[in-house]
Parts: structure tokens; sequence; C-alpha cells
């Protein structure tokens, strides 16, 4: 638990640079800035580092801001961070052989950032070369996507209680990566839409324009159009904003009737945006509740012009019982299966 976190660390002891020599290249899971002095500047969800080195020692180095990060050996969470400040923490009670290193973004941050400094072995120990698998998922998303507040037992949340159990490694995203053996990146913004945000917020500033920074909260630096992302497959579960409430006056649509057909079209224009940067990939396309007509046609628009591109998945039947009626890791489970039985549809 997070309350633990200063009792933990106050237990780690600071490394020297005599115990720790060689530093790990790391497997880096999301999008990041390279910062000039080194190490990575980091602001969407769901974000990892992995290092792998055989040796009885490990320096962890990072600066969580504002966020939550988890630090785990061996798939084991050994402490969470969740102070500002940059942390090194030694952890010297490895045995012998082989080990895996990771940290990963647990918390949102819809502006700011965290930074990852690093991990480096200590003396006797060796470098291997960073962990790889087989697949690569790309999940686009909204709160569904983030896990927002999924750590909670009750709907009834602060502001600071839904950022604190926010948990992106509890999400149908990570649960489905590791069942299909699969690095993956996650690029998600809690409140966002296709056309329309959350009750016509931030107008003009939907998930497909945010889709394109490297760090949510800033408009630049955008995505290198040479980035050798390839992702097979790209999990998109985006609409449950567009319809969360009738549309205002002064918004940009006349009625109802008026916005579902600009979702449908601006929802198929993005998936087109994308197959043609991502022409490996095949899409897999959530339908919630109030918007599975509307993916069932955008899938139809698509796959005439490309068979067998888009897949509808429709998800209903969440208990919705995290924070402000988001899904439970208990609805982040049943999604991760049904998206897995798609998905094994539609991947070599």
């Amino acid at each position: 638990m997070r309350s633990l976190f200063l009792a933990a660390v106050a237990a780690l002891a600071l490394s020297s640079p005599a115990a720790a020599q060689t530093a790990l290249t790391p497997n880096i899971g999301g999008r990041t800035v390279a910062l000039p002095g080194g190490g990575y500047e980091f602001g969407w969800p769901g974000v990892y580092f992995e290092g792998r080195f055989t040796g009885r020692s490990v320096e962890v180095a990072a600066d969580p801001q504002l966020e939550h990060l988890a630090v785990s050996i061996d798939g084991k969470v050994r402490t969470e961070l969740d102070l500002p400040g940059v942390a090194r923490m030694s952890f010297d009670d490895l045995g012998p052989g082989e080990h895996v290193v990771r940290v990963d973004k647990l918390t949102e941050s819809q502006s700011g950032s965290a930074r990852f400094l690093g991990f480096t072995v200590g003396r006797g120990g060796q470098a291997l070369p960073p962990p790889a698998r087989p697949r690569k998922i790309e999940f686009i998303g909204d709160s569904h996507t983030v896990g927002y507040g999924v750590r909670s037992a009750k709907r009834s949340c602060t502001q600071a209680e839904i950022h604190d159990l926010t948990d992106t490694s509890l999400t149908f995203g990570p649960i489905l990566s590791r069942r299909l053996d699969a690095d993956y990146r996650i690029v998600a913004f809690s409140g966002r839409g296709v056309v329309r945000n959350y009750g016509g917020s931030s107008p003009g500033q939907p998930l497909p324009v945010l889709y394109s920074r490297l760090i949510p909260g800033q408009a630049a630096p955008a995505v290198d159009p040479a980035d050798p992302w390839r992702p097979d497959l790209i999990v998109i579960g985006l609409g449950t904003n567009d319809f969360s409430t009738p549309v205002a006056p002064g918004e940009a649509w006349a009625d109802e009737a008026a916005l579902h057909a600009d979702y449908r079209k601006t929802y198929a224009g993005f998936i087109r945006d994308l197959a043609r940067r991502q022409p490996q990939a095949k899409f897999l396309l959530i339908a919630g509740d109030s918007f599975a007509a509307d993916v069932e046609q955008v899938a139809q628009a698509v796959d005439a012009e490309t068979p067998g591109l888009a897949t509808p998945v429709r998800i209903t039947g969440m208990d919705l019982s995290a924070c402000d009626w988001h899904p439970s890791i208990a609805d982040q489970t049943m999604m991760a299966d049904r998206l897995e039985a798609a998905a094994r549809t539609v991947l070599p």
C-alpha cells in the first residue's frame, strides 16, 4: 500500500557510485521524452521501464513529481513512490541469477509529468539485453482505459482519492498484454471523447487532437513521424464521454443526431489515419452501452475500404463500483476477457 511508502523507503539504503556501476538499457513501454542529462520524462498513463541483469543488487532512480510509481523486481512490487523529488533506491537482497527490475506509472497526469533516471547494477552484476516481447499493442481511450479510481471500493471519492486510487496497471490493457505476451503503449485521457468531452468540457480538445503529444498536458513536442513503434493491434475505447450528457445550447451540434453523425465520421477518419501510419495493425473497437450502434457503423465503414481492419467488441454488464461509477477491478478483468477473445481471432 502507498501508506507504507515512508517505512519502505526508510529501509532502503542509498547506493554509492562504487556499489552501482553498470547502467541497464531499459525496455520502454509508452511515450517518453529523453532528458538532456540522461533519463526520460513521461506523462501518459501506464508508462513502464524494464531492465534485465544478473547480480545481487540494483539501484533504481526516479522522480515521481506528483505521480505514483511502482518499483518491482521479478514481478513483485517492492515499493511505491509517491513523494516528489529524486529517489535513489538500492535493493541489495537479491539472489543469484537473472532478474528483471521494472518501474510502472500508476496514476494519471493530465498536466505535469514524472521522470525516470535509470537502473544500475552493483559490482559483480552484469547488464543483460532488455526484455523483449513478440507482440505490441496500443491502447487509446478515456478514463476506463486509464483505470480512474479503480482501487476504490466506493463510488463517492474526493479528487485526491481519485488520483491516489487510479492504477493503470490494473486495467484491461496491461492484463490483456500479459496474456498475449505483448509490450504496450497507452494513450488515454480521462473525460475525453472522439469529438466531445465529458459534459461538453474543453471544446476542440478531444482525444484525437491530443493523440500526437508526447506529454499529454503539453502541445509540444509531438510524436516523431519516424517513431519505430509498430503495434500489431490497436484497441480503442472512446465514446462514453461524447454522449455523457445531452447536447447543450451553444455547443457545436444542433442535436443528438448531429452529434452521433459527427462521432461516426470523425471516428472513422481517425482510424483511417492511424491505419495509414500503422498498416500492419488490426483494430478492436470497444462498444459501450450508449454508443454500440455507432461503433458498429464505424467498423462497417472502415471495413468496406479495408476488409477485416476493425472489429467491434461489445462491453456491457459492468458493475461500475469504483470512483464516480467507473469500472472496478472485476470490470477491468471482464473487459480483458472479451478483448482477448476478439484479439485471438485477428492476431496471427
